[in-house]
Formats: structure tokens, sequence, C-alpha cells
């Protein structure tokens, strides 16, 4: 490349990082040429293409700031430093502490997992299991997806609240013993042969205000 093609090719690299994101069509008319010459340029600039809006869109590599999971946005126009939108879905399930569903995607993504998450039902690279009513997607590698799995049961237990009969034999034991915290209760309900985490007996307490009640200081 000569020198008077080099400068206008950095002119227009320049005036594309000040707009940020640029359809082909526009990025055709910036450099004054062919859609098919603009295609090739985008590639000699190794340019990123959005996820969404149809990968219609394109910004520079040195243009995103990319959050912790590698995602950056601008006027609804999504990125991925990962790739496109199944290589994205991909990299964010494999490296998620306890896999991802529907809700947490969308909440990543920015976009409605809806249109595409039938595609990934059978990725070899996603393991996807139906956990309490959601399909969670895990990494297929096999260590990786014993761990996620773990901790999704984890989550799940620190977010639930206990059946009508544990409820009952929680109260029960709080009653007459109301000294104890959850973790003391909890000892002791598994001596019953129920396993209930301290965790699912405080959100009891917690839903219906039965927390700990301090005894006032004495002046």
């Amino acid at each position: 490349m000569d020198r008077e093609l080099e400068a206008r090719d950095e002119k227009a690299r320049k005036t594309f990082r000040r707009k940020e994101v640029l359809t082909l069509v526009e990025v055709a008319g910036l450099i004054h040429s062919s859609i098919h010459t603009a295609r090739r340029r985008l590639k000699q600039w190794q340019a990123l293409t959005s996820y969404n809006r149809n990968g219609r869109y394109y910004t520079l590599p040195d243009v995103p700031c990319f959050d912790a999971n590698g995602l950056w946005q601008r006027r609804g126009v999504c990125f991925s430093r990962h790739g496109n939108l199944r290589q994205t879905v991909v990299e964010l399930a494999r490296c998620s502490q306890a896999g991802l569903d529907a809700v947490e995607l969308h909440s990543l993504l920015g976009i409605d997992p809806r249109s595409f998450l039938s595609a990934f039902a059978t990725h070899p690279k996603l393991w996807r299991e139906k956990v309490h009513g959601r399909f969670v997607y895990y990494s297929s590698e096999e260590t990786v997806c014993k761990k996620q799995r773990e901790q999704r049961g984890l989550m799940h237990e620190k977010a639930r609240l206990p059946t009508d009969f544990e409820a009952i034999a929680i109260l029960a034991e709080k009653i007459k013993y109301p000294a104890l915290n959850n973790e003391e209760l909890s000892r002791r309900l598994a001596r019953q042969r129920l396993s209930i985490a301290p965790e699912v007996i405080g959100n009891l307490f917690a839903k219906h205000g039965l927390g700990v009640k301090k005894t006032p200081r004495s002046i």
C-alpha cells in the first residue's frame, strides 16, 4: 500500500473509530468503494461483527470497552470479544460458575434468548439439563460441568423456601429452642432425618419477618 492509500486508509479508520459502529453500506460509503471491497477492508481491519441485529453492524477491534464478560454495546448494537452469538453463548456458559438459564442469558446478552436457544439443545460444547422447570446450559467438559451443577444446586438451596412439612418442623424446633441459630437448627433437624440447609431456614424466617430478636442493651 503506497503512502497516499495508507493515509486515506488511516483517515477512514479514524472516522470509523469516532462513529464507533457502522453498517457495511456505511463502510463502503466511507471508503468510496463497492460492497465487495468494503467487506475485504473490514477483514483487513479485523473488524468485529455484532451478535445481534442479524450481524449487520461492525466496529474496529480497538473501539469496544468490553465488560468482565467480554461484552460491549453501543446504541443497542451488541458485540462480543468471543465472536458471533454462537461462540459467545458457548463461552459464557463455559466460564459461568453455575451454568446459565434463559433468564440469565437474557440479562447478560441484552437480547431475547427464545429466538436462538433451541439451536443449542444439542451443541457439542454444551450440556443442557432441566433444573426446577428451566433449562440450564453447562459446559460439556465433564469436570467443569460437575462443578457447575453442584453450584447450581447450592444456588437453588439458598433461594428456596422450605416445604410446608419442613416449615412446621423448623418452627416446632424454634419454639422449643428459641436461642438456636439457623446452623444449630439445621443440625437438630438433621437428627430427625430432615436435610434443611441453614439458608433455607433463614429464607423462611425472612419471608415471615421472624428474624432473631436482639436483646435490648441496658443503659
